[in-house]
């Protein structure tokens, strides 16, 4: 009898609570906890949440996270709705097996599937012009920091999304509900409780 080495193929899907703290730490492990956090795109996902629907989380064999892509809410200019990708990770024993793609491809067909016209990002172009991304549909627009031009890409999931669209890209989504002050104040106060013996 032959032994074949079966290995299951990574399974995608929508991110959950228990996927928070290993997507972080796979960020760190992908670009280095301060520079992704240094990065432009930054400013425009930090105190948001991301799209409904459009953050995905990708589980090995074991179901440890091995892969992590969002979609944002921004805007291309005033009035203009659209989506910003990033970060996409994949952890490094897993690259080279296109688990990139996979997310990338999953990402793309349901922001199409839920009615989005544009995905903007800041990225390789080379990696992903495979996808339809082109630095020519963000030339009229401008992110709140520095970037580099030639990785500023976009997309039109609908056709002329993305036409004549000038100005800054600002986010426009939910906001993460954070605790209050006055309760933070309370806890922290609070007298400690004692134990009895």
């Amino acid at each position: 009898m032959t032994y074949v080495a079966t290995t299951a193929a990574p399974v995608i899907s929508l991110e959950t609570a228990a996927d928070v703290a290993p997507r972080e730490a796979l960020l760190d492990l992908a670009f280095g906890r301060a520079a992704r956090l240094a990065k432009t795109s930054e400013r425009l996902r930090e105190g948001r949440k991301p799209a409904d629907g459009l953050a995905f989380a990708a589980h090995g064999a074991d179901g440890r996270l091995i892969g992590t892509l969002r979609l944002w809410h921004v805007t291309a200019g005033p009035s203009r709705p659209a989506l910003l990708l990033g970060p996409l990770a994949v952890h490094p024993w897993f690259r080279d097996r296109g688990l990139g793609k996979a997310l990338m491809t999953t990402a793309i067909n349901e922001a199409a599937r839920r009615g989005h016209g544009a995905i903007l990002l800041v990225g390789d172009a080379p990696y992903y012009a495979r996808f339809g991304f082109d630095v020519a549909l963000t030339d009229g627009l401008w992110l709140p920091g520095s970037f580099d031009r030639a990785r500023f890409l976009g997309l039109e999931l609908q056709p002329g999304a993305l036409t004549g669209a000038r100005g800054l890209v600002s986010p426009t989504g939910d906001f993460v509900e954070a605790p209050s002050l006055t309760d933070l104040i309370a806890r922290a106060t609070a007298p400690a409780l004692k134990r009895s013996a």
